[in-house]
């Protein structure tokens, strides 16, 4: 199953608040998550997608795909979502779970075909980000194999995580899942890289020349 946290977007993306305020970034987040879910629903054949959330915008998605709904009402961030949702995974019997951001606007169904591809009998794959710190997208099957724990530095821990599990771990760099959005330098990243997303669009409506976004941000 696919699991996609979604935390309250009306707070959300606050290291973008030199540049933007919070009505804009929320308008970003919610055409970044857009994005996620309609690379996932015209992907042919997904497995069964679930939307961990209890805000009212990814709802209203969420059933407009057809998506199920874990509901989140902790909304305490993704690592205790998607723990409670991997506990009801296992409580159904559900094999794997293969959990994807909601800020990963350049996802591509072939890059889930390729993680799927790639995913061992039992074991794990990682997909990092771009910067090599963070985890843009865990495959684990067993669903519970190890726990995730989402945070800027969270692909080092998850990468000892898996080793520690005793079964294969497949690190897979993919270009559009290792994008994401969360302080300026990324969002420029955004604008300037090729594609037509709803984020890029909305982005790219802004002036963000006058903004100091160096890469260290």
């Amino acid at each position: 199953m696919i699991l996609v946290p979604v935390k309250s977007l009306k707070q959300a993306k606050q290291r973008l608040a030199p540049i933007l305020d919070q009505a804009a970034r929320t308008e970003l987040a919610e055409a970044m998550l857009q994005d996620v879910l309609d690379a996932l629903g015209t992907w042919p054949n997904h497995p069964e997608v679930a939307v961990v959330t209890c805000d009212a915008f990814a709802l209203e998605l969420a059933s407009w795909y057809g998506f199920e709904v874990f509901a989140d009402h902790a909304n305490t961030g993704e690592t205790d979502a998607i723990a409670m949702a991997t506990h009801v995974c296992e409580a159904r019997g559900i094999d794997s779970t293969l959990v994807i951001p909601a800020d990963i606007p350049l996802l591509e169904s072939w890059e889930l075909e390729r993680i799927l591809e790639a995913a061992p009998e039992r074991g794990s794959v990682l997909v990092p980000a771009g910067d090599g710190r963070g985890t843009n997208a865990a495959f684990r099957r067993p669903a519970g194999l190890f726990p995730l724990r989402f945070g800027n530095d969270s692909f080092k821990p998850h990468f000892a995580a898996a080793q520690a599990s005793g079964q294969p771990c497949v690190v897979l760099p993919l270009p559009g899942i290792a994008v994401d959005v969360d302080n300026p330098s990324d969002l420029k990243q955004l604008v300037a890289l090729p594609g037509e997303t709803r984020a890029q669009r909305l982005a790219r409506r802004w002036d963000l020349r006058e903004y100091p976004l160096a890469a260290n941000e």
